[in-house]
């Protein structure tokens, strides 16, 4: 009877495993297809899949759990107890979650791209600078001097920002 049972449980969680890696590489394909269609660079396709790759893994643990007579009370219990103290300290770090979820945000829907030249209208501090890259948690703008600011992704996507010239790393080679 207990053989049966953890057997028929190992054959669900076979079955629950090649599921999620086909949604994996579904979605890991989808996504490197829309990016390239979209011009968007290799390290920000890469972060996007293993945000997906994560998410998907913590679903696994969630179903799995559910598999081999996890209650939905003590998994309740667990989780409350968990994201509680996630909690307290993600808000001691939020602008860090705040940059993240900016970065994911701007992965989908960002009129810039890497090379355009753009101006950020900030009254302390305006900037006119090239593209140089778009991380996860920041951009990495080359000012016309050369210097290298790096700006936070939260306030990329709450200031007014003007594009000024597209593929601008190429007309301006020195800039680099």
């Amino acid at each position: 009877m207990f053989s049966e049972t953890l057997r028929d449980q190992l054959i669900i969680t076979g079955i629950v495993l090649l599921s999620l890696l086909l949604i994996r590489t579904i979605t890991h394909f989808t996504i490197t297809k829309v990016a390239r269609k979209n011009g968007i660079n290799d390290a920000r396709i890469r972060l996007i899949r293993r945000y997906v790759t994560v998410t998907l893994f913590s679903i696994a643990i969630l179903i799995e759990a559910f598999i081999f007579g996890a209650r939905f009370e003590d998994l309740a219990v667990v989780f409350s107890s968990v994201f509680a103290v996630i909690g307290i300290g993600l808000f001691a770090i939020w602008s860090i979650l705040s940059n993240v979820t900016s970065g994911i945000i701007m992965f989908f829907n960002f009129p810039y791209k890497v090379g355009d030249k753009i101006e950020i209208h900030d009254k302390d501090f305006p900037i006119k600078a090239i593209i140089e890259d778009i991380r996860a948690f920041q951009l990495h703008l080359r000012l016309d001097n050369g210097d290298l600011v790096t700006y936070p992704n939260n306030l990329m996507l709450q200031k007014a920002v003007t594009l000024l010239k597209k593929d601008a790393i190429e007309d301006d080679g020195d800039a680099v």
